[in-house]
């Protein structure tokens, strides 16, 4: 199967993606199933995964609807208050949503920069664990050696780091980025999504060969089979179109690991999030 692993839909309402500033006018309008549907055919995917884009509770309901009306949608990453003391009984009512792959909490954002380390929030982390669902980690490269702080006090649940961690693409954030993405791919239980790429480059200048050291790092790192492929759709169009988003990342595995290819565009991800085929 050909899985696109990470991307968003919104109705989009000011108030509630403040994080889409003028810079990423393109972004503010409705991105929905019916849009992606086209370009997963297009594109010979099987289906998707949708990760939140809100941290609301609604927001995980909202996407799990969107999922029950659309066949391509084999799974979803939503939120949950993982400090709240009522998270053991949250996560049992989502037993009965199939969907729900796992969540995600937007860390990059928050004010503390060590604010994974709360113990509340990894008595959270460890109550996903207990439920068996996944982690998605969206932290910026500064917060990297934090994780691997993060990881040391976690059993071996299935976590994965959204867009290689957020490198800078510059030579000054290079050295930084690459050792901590060394000491994280220690942790064979921690994937990687290759995925975001462009949003955090030049995004009118950028090319696949200045992305090239990176995707050579994080695959010697983590290896194919820690890998799996996201668009990042529609954030990605601040920058590329979804082939241009699918060919960067599906022409470097093609040249330097062609028989993990197709792992990394969808079977990798099948493994993590647990998918199964819908009927169409």
């Amino acid at each position: 199967m050909r899985i696109d692993a990470h991307q968003h839909f919104w109705q989009y309402q000011f108030e509630q993606y403040p994080w889409i500033d003028e810079k990423m006018a393109r972004l503010r309008g409705d991105f929905l199933p019916e849009q992606l549907t086209e370009l997963l055919s297009a594109n010979d995917f099987n289906g998707c995964v949708v990760v939140q884009a809100r941290q609301l509770d609604r927001e995980t309901q909202w996407l799990l609807s969107l999922g029950a009306h659309n066949p391509q949608i084999l799974g979803v990453v939503g939120w949950i208050d993982l400090c709240s003391a009522q998270l053991p009984e949250k996560l049992s009512k989502l037993q009965s949503q199939p969907l729900l792959k796992g969540f995600r909490h937007v860390l990059q954002d928050e004010l503390e920069i060590d604010y994974m380390l709360r113990p509340e929030f990894i008595r959270g982390l460890k109550w996903l664990a207990e439920f068996d669902y996944s982690f998605d980690l969206l932290v910026t490269a500064e917060q990297l050696p934090i994780v691997c702080q993060l990881l040391e006090q976690l059993p071996k649940m299935r976590i994965v780091l959204d867009h290689i961690g957020k490198p800078s693409f510059t030579a000054d954030g290079w050295q930084h980025w690459a050792q901590s993405i060394q000491e994280l791919a220690k942790y064979p239980h921690l994937y990687c999504k290759v995925s975001g790429l462009v949003t955090e480059a030049d995004w009118d200048n950028w090319s696949a060969v200045q992305f090239a050291p990176y995707l050579e790092h994080i695959l010697n790192c983590f290896g194919a089979k820690r890998l799996m492929f996201g668009s990042d759709w529609p954030v990605c169009l601040v920058a590329a179109n979804y082939v241009d988003a699918v060919s960067l990342i599906e022409q470097f595995i093609a040249k330097h690991a062609l028989q993990d290819l197709p792992g990394v565009m969808g079977e990798n991800a099948v493994e993590f999030y647990k998918l199964t085929s819908r009927d169409v």
